[in-house]
């Protein structure tokens, strides 16, 4: 089978040849320790990722410019990775990125998505947000007109042509969306977490219009896109749930977000796309309801630390389709806890459909090369249909 037939088998809870050999993604500190392990070095990596930025893995579509590793698939034998339609969904023109102030230690600066921030000097530690585009009514008309415009040219590239025969030729898994289109994912770059969260009590008519409009600007160039391109999978980008579970209620997701979530699912489907992914981190148990609901068919990437148990879920949902939950931490542990953590999660679960075993996020630095190796050897033997 080729990985596209194998993806769509798993996903229709059929039995393919074998399972998916995904994972999300690694951070740049995990391709730096086994490079020095002996990882052989054939590609190098994409992108120059610092220590705690994300390698992307072949489960989680590469944007333009970002970061990626051909040499640890070729070496843990992981399939092809997603790949990505290449059209921008989000703000287009981007923001002027620019130094706002020159500390001695930190810079004050203005991002692509007109976020403004503090930063290292070497950007690798974990920003200072201080500002965002959208404050009120007005701001947001404004970047709406002039940077959440579907008709902007820069949207498509200039040689689209080729990518339509390059991603309709291709025998991977073609998808579109992704970081961050998502109803909660993309409002917060506009307001800020906190504001979009006060926002949905204090200014419901404001977050009511970003999202009705976000509906209309991708259900106009995913149409545009599916009258081309054959899409194996839409995904969207929420983060929108933390360790105690998630940000807003489900009462709140209701009311703001399932309407929007059904306007873009229907589209897609209308175009033969059956498979939608939703990523999310934290405890989401609350709001699986309202996705499946919105029309999203499957969920990553169910982190263990934060209560999500893959055998629980699709005990309650038997239909949603699974990616993720083998804890990170137990694997890096090695051994007989490594061991364990495979035993607890695969043995019976891969063979009911609908699964695809991956970490539970990103893989971590503290993960040997020898027991990444292990842990696939393993997972490979117990997902046998």
């Amino acid at each position: 089978m080729t990985d596209k037939e194998r993806f769509h088998a798993v996903m229709r809870f059929e039995k393919p040849d074998r399972v998916l050999y995904w994972e999300q993604g690694f951070w740049g500190g995990t391709v730096e320790r086994w490079y020095s392990e002996g990882m052989p070095r054939k590609h190098g990596v994409q992108g120059s990722p610092n220590y705690g930025e994300t390698v992307r893995g072949p489960a989680s579509p590469n944007t333009p410019g970002g970061k990626a590793c051909p040499d640890i698939l070729e070496a843990a034998g992981l399939d092809k990775p997603a790949l990505l339609v290449p059209v921008e969904l989000y703000i287009c023109p981007s923001f002027e990125e620019r130094v706002l102030d020159d500390h001695d230690d930190r810079l004050l600066v203005s991002d692509a998505m007109g976020i403004s921030k503090y930063v290292t000097r070497e950007r690798d530690s974990i920003p200072h947000f201080v500002s965002w585009p959208v404050e009120n009514r007005d701001d947001f008309e404004r970047l709406a007109a002039e940077r959440l415009n579907p008709d902007t040219k820069q949207r498509f590239p200039k040689d689209w042509e080729e990518h339509v025969k390059r991603l309709n030729a291709y025998d991977g898994v073609v998808a579109l969306g992704g970081h961050p289109q998502g109803f909660f994912g993309a409002p917060r770059f506009l307001m800020g977490e906190i504001a979009l969260l006060m926002g949905f009590l204090d200014q419901p008519e404001l977050v009511h219009r970003i999202i009705d409009h976000l509906a209309e600007l991708w259900v106009n160039l995913y149409s545009r896109v599916l009258e081309e391109v054959r899409v194996d999978a839409l995904y969207i980008w929420e983060d929108m749930s933390y360790k105690n579970g998630p940000l807003i209620s489900p009462q709140l997701f209701h009311e703001f977000m399932v309407p929007a979530y059904k306007r873009i699912t229907d589209v897609v489907r209308s175009y033969g796309v059956n498979v939608v992914l939703l990523d999310t981190d934290g405890d989401c148990t609350k709001l699986i309801p309202g996705f499946l609901e919105g029309g999203v068919t499957g969920l990553y990437p169910f982190e263990v630390q934060a209560g999500m148990d893959v055998r629980a879920v699709r005990e309650a949902f038997p239909t949603l389709q699974i990616l993720g939950g083998i804890d990170k931490k137990e694997i890096a542990a090695g051994g007989e806890r490594l061991e364990a953590e495979l035993q607890r999660r695969i043995p019976g679960l891969v063979q009911r459909g609908g699964y695809v075993p991956m970490f539970d996020h990103q893989v971590p630095p503290d993960v040997s090369f020898a027991d990444y190796l292990t842990y696939r050897k393993r997972l490979a033997e117990l997902s046998a249909y």
